[in-house]
């Protein structure tokens, strides 16, 4: 088994099928504000096409994984996000699907059946508008980017916070 990681970030999903990148776009934003220093060392950043091999391989051994990626919700919102929390090794039933086939709730219970899940794992799922092919976010998911690269620098913060034994 690997070193253990603080914290890792993944965004998920094709940044050639519109709101699907909402993931990759967050990190990326998240890659340009480490320049500025906001974020702990050592923290990983990584996207990921949603592969729940994949998926697990980049959170394994992490004490914090947050994912960023596209959901489905019927009826939807786009550019609503949901906020879910994993710490007990089972996820609530989400309110929204995955925009990927083999979705993010098969990689939790593959990773919880072989025992490697994070210690903590947060999902921001971004209700969508447009998953056709092309690049670019619609507006109402581009307008929700900002704030989720605040929650996830947010996340991270309240958890280093907890763990140093300072509030959250």
């Amino acid at each position: 088994m690997r070193e253990r990681t603080r914290v890792t970030v993944v965004g998920v999903g094709n940044e050639f099928r519109h709101d699907d990148g909402v993931g990759w776009a967050v990190v990326a934003r998240l890659r340009e504000r480490a320049g500025e220093g906001p974020l702990p060392s050592g923290t990983v950043l990584a996207t990921s096409d949603g592969d729940p091999g994949r998926l697990i391989a980049l959170w394994e051994g992490a004490d914090l994984a947050v994912v960023v990626d596209a959901a489905h919700a019927r009826p939807g919102a786009p550019g609503r996000v949901h906020r879910l929390e994993l710490d007990s090794g089972h996820v609530a039933p989400p309110s929204a699907t995955s925009s990927h086939g083999l979705g993010l709730g098969e990689a939790v219970e593959l990773a919880r059946v072989l025992g490697l899940l994070p210690e903590h794992l947060v999902v921001y799922a971004v209700e969508g508008a447009d998953g056709s092919f092309g690049t670019g976010l619609s507006p109402a998911v581009a307008a929700a980017v900002p704030g989720l690269v605040a929650s996830v620098e947010a996340e991270i913060a309240g958890h280093l916070g907890t763990e140093s034994g300072e509030p959250s």
